[in-house]
Order: structure tokens, then sequence, then C-alpha cells
């Protein structure tokens, strides 16, 4: 068998290390290009749950409902 058969997906990186970290420094400058597009907001946008509760009692105001309940 030869040796290249049980080469793993790392070995390329480890037989061209040079490339290897020209590729790295490749990244590392695209990533921090990118990083002040990203759109961040400082609070997003939410919509809170809102309850709506019924209740009937005849003839009561709503202040005396909101006491009994």
């Amino acid at each position: 068998m030869s040796e290249g058969i049980h080469e793993g997906i790392s070995a390329p990186f480890i037989k061209y290390p040079i490339g290897t970290s020209l590729m790295m420094a490749g990244i590392l400058f695209v990533g921090l290009v990118a990083y002040p597009l990203l759109p961040v907001a400082p609070l997003p946008q939410v919509d809170f749950p809102t309850i709506q509760i019924t209740a009937q009692l005849p003839g009561a105001s709503p202040e005396t409902l909101v006491e009994r309940i």
C-alpha cells in the first residue's frame, strides 16, 4: 500500500506550513475587514405579548371589577 492512501484531511496543511500560514492570514484579514460591516442593532425590535381579560358583572363599574378580581 502507498503512503498517500492513509493521509487524512490535515496532511496537506502539515506538508505545506507556509501555504497554511498564508491561508490563515488571508482568512483573518477577510474577517477583520468584514467585522465592521456586520449589522448590529443596539436594541432589537421586540413585540411583547399582551394579555386581555374579560369579566362580566352586571351593573358593576370597571373599578369594582378590578377590586374583585
